[in-house]
């Protein structure tokens, strides 16, 4: 059945409403060298948001800061409508330590500096972004609760970090009535599937709604690459490796597999007559535990043709293909407990229905 961008779905445990496809803005501006200027973002804005779309996502640094001002311009007549979710911990300061990371003193200013920029006096969604691996979670779970008793956050939310880290903070938060985690923001598509190991079930079981980004794979998944790009790529600095394309190749995306992977997508959009970036957000969209795929355009052209992705119908044969193509290895424990010996040591030939 079609989906709609107003067919909104909850985020998480929480009551919060968002759109099945979230709008990246981390290419509203050019700081970056592949983004869009003012009047084509406003064009992607006011696109997304005329079709019901509600759910932005941003960071303190997209675009060395005009991601955040470009969205916070476009939003503000409509700003309860819409739901903003930034982030916080990357580097804002060049030369100083405390304006990255993932403590208080980071988390305050860089809040604080994104509420100007988006011209508002509160945050929907505040990601964790990086895990820096030094700050003490109680010291950011309790920053978090603070600014969502001072009003400044609604939610909060984690990307970006391990598995078993993102657990324990949602048990502390439980344990000591402090806000919970409703979100996680990962890597995820048919090229990167890894997720699936511990991060996704994680999240189902502790509430957090799955936000995945790169969901065409850097690109790869819209066939425009071939194998002769695998050897193109220049080096990586910051953000940028001269065109997004390098960086896509520099990033090592650009491989055997994946591109055997952008084969079968391909043959799938043939079939349905419809382009394999369609095809590959499709698969994303009804991904089990994905809330929404965050989408990504600079031109009108490019958001309409990920839009698309809603109206797609993925038959159960096709959905097979591609799953069987992309499949991984889930690793230890996984491939033990879902073994014959394990079923056979602890259940035998009983038949065992999990209900409700």
């Amino acid at each position: 059945m079609p989906l709609t961008l107003d067919t909104y779905r909850l985020l998480g445990r929480s009551g919060l409403r968002v759109s099945p496809l979230a709008l990246g803005t981390a290419t509203f501006g050019t700081e970056w060298g592949w983004g869009a200027e003012r009047d084509e973002a406003r064009k992607l804005f006011d696109r997304y948001t005329e079709l019901g779309g509600n759910f932005f996502d941003t960071a303190s640094t997209y675009t060395d800061g005009s991601s955040e001002r470009l969205l916070g311009e476009f939003t503000r007549t409509r700003r309860d409508e819409m739901v903003l979710a930034t982030k916080y911990s990357t580097l804002r300061q060049p030369g100083d330590p405390n304006s990255g990371g993932t403590h208080r003193k980071s988390m305050l200013a860089s809040v604080e500096a994104s509420m100007r920029r988006l011209n508002t006096d509160y945050i929907d969604l505040l990601y964790v972004n990086v895990w820096d691996f030094r700050t003490p979670v109680e010291e950011i779970l309790r920053g978090l609760d603070d600014l969502v008793r001072q009003g400044k956050v609604l939610y909060v939310a984690i990307s970006s970090a391990p598995a078993w880290q993102v657990s324990r903070m949602q048990a502390i938060a439980d344990l000591r009535g402090w806000s919970p985690l409703v979100a996680l923001e990962i890597e995820y598509s048919l090229i990167e599937r890894t997720g699936e190991r511990d991060l996704i079930p994680m999240a189902r079981e502790m509430g957090l709604g799955v936000v995945s980004f790169s969901p065409l794979g850097g690109g790869v998944l819209t066939g425009k690459y071939s194998r002769e790009d695998r050897n193109a790529a220049g080096p990586v600095a910051g953000e940028t490796a001269g065109d997004r394309k390098s960086l896509n190749v520099a990033l090592g995306w650009v491989t055997d597999r994946n591109l055997a992977i952008a084969d079968v997508v391909k043959e799938v959009a043939s079939e349905l007559d419809r382009t394999p970036a369609e095809v590959a957000l499709a698969w994303a969209l009804n991904a089990p535990g994905v809330t929404a795929p965050i989408i990504g355009a600079r031109t009108l052209a490019q958001l309409e043709g990920n839009l698309g992705a809603l109206r797609v119908d993925l038959a159960p044969s096709q959905l097979a293909r591609l799953d069987e193509v992309s499949a991984i290895d889930l690793g230890n424990p996984h491939d033990l407990l879902a073994g014959d010996h394990i079923r056979t040591v602890t259940t035998g030939d009983m038949k065992i229905e999990a209900r409700g």
